[in-house]
């Protein structure tokens, strides 16, 4: 393997120690590490690997909840040779074990849970707590140290959520993590003098690459918080002063709502939204009460998380999830393959090295959205006359009434302008005569109250008659998977209960 095979992420670690040893890289709420310690914790751990026979194209998992523990796993992984593929600690037994199954992983990196499901699937299992208690294994030499990853070598196995049927595992290589993370930067205007701080779960590759791994290759640094807490998110930017951090709609709107002192952004150049389309209402309240820009984004785990993103300095256009990144191509096609011009609806497909090489083990299911180099999405959109992508819907989501397509998103943002609603969500219920009919679900804001009498009429005022929501159901909260999407199938199984 020559240099230039060599993966430019694998060997972040190492070029941030040579080039300042004690320089600020990576916090949690154990400790702060620099750049030399944390090139020297990859290091023992990279040779811990190699001890318990980690080789190179083998698969090693871990299971931990946001921590420093994690991402060094992840580099001491590469080092090895290996991919990693981080496990959602929320799973039940039966789903860890299925994820380590499917990969094939060889060795589970966790605490003793951990330890029970490796004996169970008979692979190894490495102590997370032995990370950072020194080095067991000895002094790192060059003649013991393992290669540095190739650039066609998996870095990652990311496993979707699972929403239609088994999680499938999407097979992310290094060239995809090499380009995505440049694209990143260039995009964003990363630097030394950034830091993000990280609130979304690091077994998603928005965590993982958004906010650790772009962060770090532009010689920021980066603060884990363990999850997402409305009452402590704005005492943690005060203190740590990040100039950026990356979340989901659903954050967003909790902040914003239940945020009542005043708080100091002044460290903030700008947040990053994605996951879920943003209602242009909210981006406004919050960049107003907040004095903070959203920068509002698309993607998808099977594109390396990114492939649009309005621009950070430029036209920002609320509403749209921007311009295609360094590298994409983002075009809008219809059904007959055909490339559809500006302003005309159809799906939206992608093409570029960030694109997975596949979905593990799964050929069928990886041709069906692989065709012909494009990566088909399954959303609905069009790109206006500036190549914004403006989002319409999932292809799977859009409702049939008597013979008349409609869009959910379009009557979830006519509800979340209305002043009491926190969070919408709109489902096709089954009808004898229509099809199906729409059926609005919402959350309200704190000290808010709404009938669901009223919100009919809110959404009278804006909408063509049938696709005003036949039923308007309030909960307390809406269902949310752990990234903190919505999850519209539960929502679809309470309707047929």
């Amino acid at each position: 393997m020559t240099s230039t095979d060599r993966s430019a992420v694998a060997a972040i670690p190492a070029q941030r120690a040579a080039q300042d040893p004690s320089g600020a890289c990576l916090e949690d709420q154990v400790r702060a590490l620099d750049n030399a310690a944390f090139a020297a914790a990859v290091a023992a751990l990279t040779q811990q690997l190699r001890m318990l026979g980690v080789e190179a194209g083998d698969t090693v998992a871990v299971l931990l909840p946001n921590c420093a523990e994690l991402v060094v796993a992840m580099f001491a992984a590469w080092a090895a040779g290996a991919a990693l593929t981080p496990v959602n600690p929320a799973l039940t037994d039966d789903e860890l074990l299925y994820q380590l199954y499917d990969s094939t992983s060889v060795l589970l990196i966790g605490d003793e849970r951990a330890g029970r499901a490796a004996a169970t699937a008979g692979i190894r299992h490495l102590e997370a707590s032995t990370i950072f208690s020194g080095d067991p294994a000895g002094p790192v030499s060059p003649a013991t140290s393992p290669p540095a990853a190739s650039t066609d070598d998996y870095a990652l196995v990311i496993y979707t959520s699972g929403t239609t049927g088994r999680p499938k595992g999407v097979l992310l290589d290094h060239t995809s993590l090499t380009v995505m993370s440049a694209a990143l930067i260039d995009t964003l205007s990363l630097g030394p003098a950034d830091a993000s701080l990280l609130v979304l779960p690091l077994f998603h590759v928005n965590g993982l690459v958004v906010s650790v791994l772009s962060t770090l290759r532009a010689g920021g640094r980066v603060v884990v918080a363990p999850k997402f807490e409305v009452n402590g998110f704005w005492d943690l930017v005060e203190a740590k002063r990040p100039t950026y951090f990356s979340a989901v709609p659903t954050i967003y709107a909790l902040l914003e709502a239940r945020t009542s002192r005043p708080v100091d952004t002044s460290s903030l150049r700008f947040a990053i939204c994605g996951a879920a389309p943003m209602p242009a209402d909210l981006i406004g309240r919050f960049e107003q009460h907040f004095g903070v820009v959203i920068i509002e984004g698309y993607g998808l785990s099977e594109g390396t998380v990114a492939s649009t993103i309005n621009p950070v300095t430029g036209i920002r256009k609320p509403g749209t999830v921007g311009v295609a990144l360094p590298g994409q191509e983002v075009v809008i096609m219809s059904p007959a393959g055909e490339i559809l011009p500006a302003g005309e609806r159809g799906e939206v497909v992608i093409r570029g090295a960030n694109v997975m090489r596949g979905y593990l083990g799964q050929p069928e299911a990886t041709a069906t959205v692989l065709r012909d180099g494009w990566l088909h999405t399954g959303d609905v959109g069009y790109l206006d006359e500036d190549g914004y992508l403006v989002l319409v819907d999932r292809i799977k989501d859009m409702i049939i009434r008597g013979g008349e397509n409609i869009y959910p998103k379009e009557i979830e943002e006519t509800l979340y302008r209305h002043p009491a609603v926190l969070e919408a969500a709109v489902v096709g219920r089954p009808d004898p005569v229509l099809g199906e009919i729409p059926v609005a679900f919402v959350s309200l804001r704190p000290g808010r109250a709404a009938t669901s009498a009223e919100l009919t009429e809110h959404c009278r005022e804006s909408l063509a008659a049938y696709k005003v929501p036949k039923e308007i159901r309030t909960l307390t909260q809406l269902p949310k998977n752990s990234v903190g999407k919505l999850v519209k199938g539960l929502l679809r199984e309470s309707l047929t209960h």
